[in-house]
């Protein structure tokens, strides 16, 4: 008496050689992805870090212009940089006091919306 399968064992080993091919593809396609997201959080970070330095450097140099050229005007060797300095000691204190930290929250939402969630909603748009 033989058993008779009609090709359903070769279709079944067909079938799990194919679902393993589309696990083995998409564990792929998420690395590539996150590789991906990673250069460009990389290279996003490499680019704040390098205006941040500009900036900071551009900051230092205004200041230390502004304190000499103050000091000129007033014919003095100190005043120049003691206003400068008065002047960022205000903006420390408005930072320190009268800013809420709600503001800083709500410029980080606006600048990080969409961010997080990006490739669930382009997947939901296929």
């Amino acid at each position: 008496m033989a058993i008779q399968d009609n090709g359903t064992r070769e279709k079944s080993n067909n079938l799990i050689e194919n679902l393993m091919g589309y696990i083995d593809t998409r564990i792929d396609i998420i690395r590539l992805e996150i590789q991906e997201k990673l250069k460009a959080t990389f290279v996003n970070l490499i680019h704040v870090v390098l205006l941040g330095i500009i900036a900071f450097l551009c900051v230092i140099f205004l200041s230390i212009f502004l304190g000499l050229l103050l000091n000129e005007l007033l014919d003095s060797s100190f005043w120049g940089f003691g206003i400068v300095a008065l002047f960022y000691i205000i903006i420390l204190v408005v930072l320190l006091i009268g800013l809420d930290k709600k503001v800083f929250e709500d410029v980080a939402d606006k600048a990080f919306d969409n961010t997080i969630y990006k490739s669930d909603k382009r997947e939901k748009n296929i």
